[in-house]
Protein backbone atom coordinates (compact mmCIF):
# COMPACT_ATOMS: atom_id res chain seq x y z
CA UNK A 1 0.00 0.00 0.00
CA UNK A 2 1.71 3.23 -0.51
CA UNK A 3 2.06 5.94 1.70
CA UNK A 4 0.54 9.26 1.22
CA UNK A 5 2.49 12.41 2.04
CA UNK A 6 0.47 13.21 5.35
CA UNK A 7 1.43 10.08 6.85
CA UNK A 8 5.06 10.10 5.91
CA UNK A 9 4.83 14.00 7.17
CA UNK A 10 3.39 12.77 10.58
CA UNK A 11 5.34 9.58 10.65
CA UNK A 12 2.45 6.84 11.14
CA UNK A 13 -1.16 7.02 10.54
CA UNK A 14 -3.22 10.75 11.05
CA UNK A 15 -5.71 8.60 13.73
CA UNK A 16 -2.61 7.19 15.77
CA UNK A 17 -1.02 10.70 15.28
CA UNK A 18 -3.90 12.06 16.81
CA UNK A 19 -4.34 9.33 19.78
CA UNK A 20 -0.90 9.77 21.08
CA UNK A 21 -0.78 13.59 20.89
CA UNK A 22 -3.96 13.25 22.96
CA UNK A 23 -2.73 10.63 25.41
CA UNK A 24 0.21 12.89 25.74
CA UNK A 25 -1.94 16.10 26.53
CA UNK A 26 -3.36 14.43 29.14
CA UNK A 27 -0.35 13.08 30.79
CA UNK A 28 1.15 16.52 30.60
CA UNK A 29 -2.22 18.12 31.32
CA UNK A 30 -2.10 16.37 34.69
CA UNK A 31 1.34 16.86 35.78
CA UNK A 32 1.01 20.84 35.26
CA UNK A 33 -2.17 20.88 37.19
CA UNK A 34 -0.54 18.53 39.90
CA UNK A 35 2.14 21.68 39.77
CA UNK A 36 0.15 24.40 39.43
CA UNK A 37 1.89 25.48 36.23
CA UNK A 38 0.21 27.27 33.45
CA UNK A 39 1.18 27.77 29.68
CA UNK A 40 2.02 31.28 30.87
CA UNK A 41 4.17 30.21 33.89
CA UNK A 42 6.36 28.41 31.33
CA UNK A 43 6.64 31.17 29.03
CA UNK A 44 7.54 33.60 31.80
CA UNK A 45 10.25 31.48 33.51
CA UNK A 46 11.72 31.03 29.88
CA UNK A 47 11.55 34.86 29.11
CA UNK A 48 12.95 35.21 33.22
CA UNK A 49 15.98 32.80 32.15
CA UNK A 50 16.69 34.13 28.61
CA UNK A 51 16.99 37.90 30.73
CA UNK A 52 19.04 36.36 33.54
CA UNK A 53 21.61 35.07 31.03
CA UNK A 54 21.32 38.59 28.77
CA UNK A 55 22.28 40.42 32.29
CA UNK A 56 24.89 37.92 33.92
CA UNK A 57 26.41 38.03 30.04
CA UNK A 58 26.77 42.04 30.13
CA UNK A 59 28.03 42.09 34.06
CA UNK A 60 30.19 39.71 32.90
CA UNK A 61 31.57 42.41 30.17
CA UNK A 62 31.69 44.60 32.85
CA UNK A 63 33.66 43.10 35.23
CA UNK A 64 36.18 42.38 31.93
CA UNK A 65 36.42 45.94 31.24
CA UNK A 66 37.28 46.74 34.59
CA UNK A 67 39.67 43.75 35.49
CA UNK A 68 41.38 45.58 31.87
CA UNK A 69 41.27 48.98 33.46
CA UNK A 70 43.23 47.63 36.70
CA UNK A 71 45.21 46.24 34.68
CA UNK A 72 46.18 49.01 32.39
CA UNK A 73 46.70 51.61 35.11
CA UNK A 74 50.14 49.59 36.40
CA UNK A 75 51.03 48.05 32.94
CA UNK A 76 50.61 51.28 30.95
CA UNK A 77 52.88 53.06 32.88
CA UNK A 78 55.76 50.25 33.06
CA UNK A 79 55.24 50.14 29.55
CA UNK A 80 56.00 53.74 29.07
CA UNK A 81 59.23 54.09 31.92
CA UNK A 82 60.51 50.82 29.52
CA UNK A 83 60.21 52.36 26.84
CA UNK A 84 61.56 55.59 27.88
CA UNK A 85 64.64 53.89 29.55
CA UNK A 86 65.47 51.67 26.25
CA UNK A 87 65.14 55.06 24.38
CA UNK A 88 68.28 56.24 26.01
CA UNK A 89 70.62 53.48 24.94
Amino acid sequence: MPVSALTRFLGDSPLRVIIKLVIVSLIVGFVMSAFHWSPWDIFYALRDTVLHLWNMGFDALGRFASYILLGAAVVIPAFVILRLLSYRR
